[in-house]
């Protein structure tokens, strides 16, 4: 049973996670055989003072 996790910086709609997930799955059904039905899509939705990158805090 396949499980991604995805990270990313709050603020995208339900749609837009909606068509993502929908993209992961297939390519997740296509490449490694699973069924849509074993796939298993967990999105965090992180706050953006809750990242730093490039050794810069974003806050």
């Amino acid at each position: 049973m396949p499980i991604v996790h995805v990270d990313m910086i709050k603020g995208r709609t339900d749609e837009q996670k909606k068509g993502l997930v929908e993209d992961i799955v297939k390519a997740v059904e296509t490449h490694t055989g699973a069924s849509k039905d074993a796939i298993t899509v967990i999105i965090n939705d992180i706050e953006k003072n809750n990242i730093a990158t490039k050794g810069q805090y974003q806050g």
